[in-house]
Parts: structure tokens; sequence; C-alpha cells
């Protein structure tokens, strides 16, 4: 039962993590506006992918990730 204890408890801040970044990933400047974001306007089409961006969350999840499991 502790494992899912402790499951639970990660699984919350993982959560609480995610939806802090979706309230305040507006007000982060540079998120979104990268140069390697994909961006292509047409008169009435619009595709944005944001590689560069999503590269870069992937890395600092990665990072953080790899951080909790070296020091618990």
């Amino acid at each position: 039962m502790q494992g899912i204890g402790k499951m639970l408890i990660v699984a919350g801040i993982v959560l609480l993590i995610a939806g802090l970044f979706f309230v305040f990933s507006p007000k982060i400047p540079f998120l979104g506006k990268l140069p390697g974001d994909i961006m292509v306007k047409k008169e009435n089409f619009t595709f944005y992918f944001p590689l560069a961006s999503s590269i870069l969350l992937s890395v600092l999840i990665s990072l953080i990730v790899y951080l909790i499991r070296k020091f618990s």
C-alpha cells in the first residue's frame, strides 16, 4: 500500500506542476516563439508546430526527472 500512496503523491505533484505551467505559460515571453518553431500562414489557414519549444521542454523535464531519481 505504501507504493500506491507514493505513486498518488507523485502523480498529484506532476498534475500540480502541469496545471501551473498551463496557467503561467502565456506569461513566458520566449516560449512558443523560438527560432526552430514552425509557422505557416496562408490566406485562410495557419499551421503552427512548436518544434524547438517542445524539444526545450522535453530536455527540462528529462533533467528534472533525472535529478529526482538521482537524489531519492
